[in-house]
């Protein structure tokens, strides 16, 4: 909590020495007059105008403070705002974000001509560079197939055959279409346009640069849009750009004859452009609105190291160069790339209170600059030699964001297009701040720090779930650390270490940490330690689902952590790690994969049955540890206060509020949904006839010769399928009620906490095999579990 009075107490001091200097009061109305003075009785019209009001203020007042008050309305731009250093000491305040909005779009004057019963025709005037489309403030879909369905999963809509030959013969123009597809590992995205379609149907693309993990397209998540034999469905639109014609399928409650068509033609809102040398400073953007711009993923990208990210440089705000900003109170909503981005040189930034939800990209990021780096690689194969490694610990220059804080804010669905994105990003950074988040539905991590660089971060009293719903292996926080110690050989990477054990700390210089917190991802991890991530404090973190995951890293201690229905999943240590995996309460067995070293200790832990601890006993880790039965105070409703915690103390385990997560503000807390919470599975009673729900589903163990014979199965073993409902993942992946489970993979199944259990240790992936009896016979079905 010191940096965020820091930063706090910074914006006071230069807020309280502002009052002392000359101010200037400019008022904007939709309803003002460009010729009039700004004075509040006679407001300028355009924002533009008062930014060329305040620049002459400051011109005879360098030191002067400029507040632009905004009326309520709504604000089209023609061209981005831009704040460079002369116009430091700057407000743009609006009255508020309900009633003061900024758009990145032009209205369409359009003379609507029925073509069918369906399709309407309007020829477009004036600019025609829109990439989204609004329609009474609702954002329409560009034809597409699959059609559009929220239920959908990747990109509301997927299909296999999007591009396949016979659909595109179907086209009569597929130049232009675009194509958007999954990593074949499911580790982010691609997109395309179709440059040519040839004779047999196959198309020549052009893009295809958005990840950093090379791939082929995913066999099956694909989506294609911008094709007019694809706009067969209400709400659709195309524009053909040769004849300037627009089509258009309307929603059942929209008479286009008087709706309101805005079309998205900017990429950029606001731009708060300085350097470090000559930075703007002491900026303040409240109380706005800001929505409709471009998709941007097709613009240029560049790799964030050894990462899987690549991004494109730029937002719908965009601050590079900056010292004391602050952006509060605002919402932004149907942007169609990142929404605020903090580029290279930063210090102090203040980023709060806002509401940001249905963008297309990631909603925060803080990204330095790659030459801040010492003997930087961009490719997960990539490796600067030894002998010619700058080995100075830390930054080479100051050019990164620093020093800055994303406080209580809601964000949720995002990454509506691109799916390497999250709520907040973290690359090439030092020292941010990131508390009291709400974060939500979206398609990869909540959290994601790209690499070690710089290290300093306070993650703290976020309530991040619904993650990872479109992409894999990955969690609700994710991290990689392939920073200059990390070799993707791993016997090279052995002896490195062994050689030099604070090579980590040469990027990694401050540590990370990871405290009271609310995580559930329930296709992967609650927190992912990936690939060398290193220099982390991780306690007091409620994890609901995933467990936490601590990867090819050095200098970890996670203790004080509960996991609900999960445990420790420790991949691929390294010797002398020096990794502390100690007073935790785990629901599992230790989830280990090819350690054969268990670093500096692993002990002190509270396991839930004996079976589980002599099984991480037997591996010569936790010989402290216990284990017990717990009693949660109201896990139905979220508390997992500990109604009687005297035997996890006995290891060390100090309780800690386990419902105070997310944003505070009465505004936000309104909004914000919660996330589901679980029935605690793993403390099944046993009891007789106990029917357990799970996963959209009822089920229960096979219990009596009776059922036993029913099914057919050798033994009375297994798991029945009582019933289904419609939305379980078992019933999507062709369960049937009657159906008894009884093997997950390899691991035979005798009841539902073994079931549970494997189901747990395997989801991240994304499918599994079922053994299952059906008909007197086993046969295996494949679970897809998103």
């Amino acid at each position: 909590m010191k940096k965020t009075v820091k930063v706090s107490l910074v914006i006071c001091i230069q807020l309280f020495l502002s009052c002392a200097l000359p101010v200037q009061d400019i008022y904007v109305s939709p309803n003002g007059n460009d010729a009039a003075t700004g004075f509040k009785d006679a407001p300028l019209a355009t924002i533009d105008l008062a930014i060329e009001k305040a620049r002459a203020f400051k011109h005879e007042n360098p030191e002067g403070h400029v507040n632009i008050y905004l009326e309520e309305g709504e604000y089209r731009l023609l061209n981005p705002i831009v704040i460079t250093p002369e116009l430091s000491h700057i407000s743009i305040i609006g009255e508020e974000s309900d009633k003061v909005i900024i758009k990145g779009s032009e209205q369409l004057d359009l003379n609507w001509i029925k073509q069918s019963d369906s399709i309407w025709i309007a020829d477009v005037k004036g600019n025609s560079d829109f990439d989204q489309l609004f329609v009474n403030e609702q954002q329409q879909a560009l034809s597409r197939y699959p059609n559009y369905n929220e239920e959908g999963g990747h990109w509301q809509g997927h299909a296999a055959d999007a591009i396949s030959p016979e659909r595109v013969k179907s086209w009569q123009q597929p130049k232009g279409a675009i194509v958007h597809a999954m990593h074949s590992g499911e580790w982010g995205d691609f997109h395309y346009v179709i440059s040519k379609a040839n004779e047999d149907g196959t198309v020549d693309l052009v893009g295809g640069h958005q990840n950093n993990r090379p791939s082929k397209m995913h066999e099956r998540f694909r989506m294609v849009e911008n094709v007019l034999e694809e706009l067969d469905s209400p709400g659709e639109w195309y524009f053909d750009n040769d004849e300037k014609e627009l089509y258009y399928w309307p929603l059942n409650n929209i008479n286009v004859e008087t709706a309101l068509f805005e079309g998205a033609t900017l990429k950029n809102l606001i731009s708060i452009q300085g350097t470090e040398r000559v930075p703007v400073q002491n900026i303040s953007i409240s109380g706005i609105k800001f929505t409709h711009t471009q998709r941007t993923f097709l613009e240029d990208y560049e790799p964030l190291l050894r990462s899987d990210w690549t991004i494109f440089r730029g937002g719908a705000l965009f601050i590079e160069g900056t010292e004391n900003i602050s952006i509060t109170d605002c919402e932004f909503v149907n942007l169609g790339g990142n929404v605020i981005f903090a580029s290279n040189y930063n210090r102090h930034i203040t980023i709060e209170r806002n509401h940001i939800h249905d963008c297309g990209a990631t909603a925060i990021s803080f990204v330095g600059d790659p030459k801040a780096v010492r003997s930087p690689s961009f490719q997960y194969g990539e490796y600067v030699d030894l002998a010619v490694m700058d080995t100075v610990p830390g930054p080479a220059t100051n050019n990164y964001p620093s020093e800055s804080v994303v406080n209580d804010n809601l964000i949720y669905r995002i990454g509506r297009i691109e799916k390497q994105t999250a709520g907040v990003e973290i690359s090439m950074a030092m020292d941010i701040t990131v508390s009291n988040n709400s974060i939500y539905d979206i398609p990869r991590a909540g959290i994601n720090v790209s690499e070690g660089t710089w290290g300093g971060h306070v993650i703290e009293f976020n309530d991040v779930f619904n993650t990872v719903l479109e992409t894999s292996d990955h969690g609700a926080f994710n991290s990689w650390g392939r920073d200059r110690f990390w070799h993707p050989h791993r016997s090279v990477m052995d002896k490195l270490a062994a050689d030099d054990p604070q090579m980590p700390y040469w990027d990694a210089i401050h540590t990370t940490i990871i405290r009271n917190n609310r995580f559930r991802c329930d296709h992967g991890w609650d927190i992912d330690l990936d690939d060398g991530s290193s220099n982390y404090n991780i306690y007091n973190n409620l994890c609901l689902n995933g467990g936490i995951k601590l990867r090819e890293g050095f200098y970890r201690t996670v203790e004080n952590n509960v996991m609900i229905n999960n445990g420790f999943h420790p991949h691929v240590w390294f010797k002398n790690s020096g990794d502390v995996f100690r007073k935790n309460i785990v629901f599992t067995s230790h989830r280990d994969i090819w350690v054969k070293h268990w670093g500096k200790e692993v002990d002190y832990n509270f396991f839930p049955n004996e079976a589980a601890l002599k099984d991480a006993q037997s591996k010569g880790v936790d010989v402290h540890s216990i284990y017990g039965s717990l009693e949660f105070k109201d896990p139905v409703n979220g508390n997992y206060d500990i109604v009687d915690s005297s035997e996890p103390e006995k290891i060390g385990f100090v309780p800690f509020k386990t419902n105070v997560f997310g944003v505070k503000t009465a505004r936000l807390k309104t909004l914000a949904k919660q996330p589901d919470f679980p029935q605690v599975y793993l403390s099944i009673s046993g009891e007789k006839g106990e029917i357990v729900d799970w996963q959209d589903a009822k089920i229960k163990n096979i219990e009596t010769i009776e059922e036993r014979s029913a099914s057919g199965l050798n033994k009375t073993a297994g798991v029945l399928v009582v019933s289904l409902n419609e939305k379980s993942i078992l019933k999507k992946s062709g369960v049937q009620e009657g159906d008894v489970v009884v093997r997950v993979e390899e691991a035979e199944i005798e009841n539902t906490s073994d079931l549970i259990n494997n189901f747990q240790k395997l989801n991240w992936k994304g499918k599994m095999k079922l053994g299952i009896f059906r008909n007197q016979k086993e046969q295996t079905v494949n679970l897809i579990t998103k």
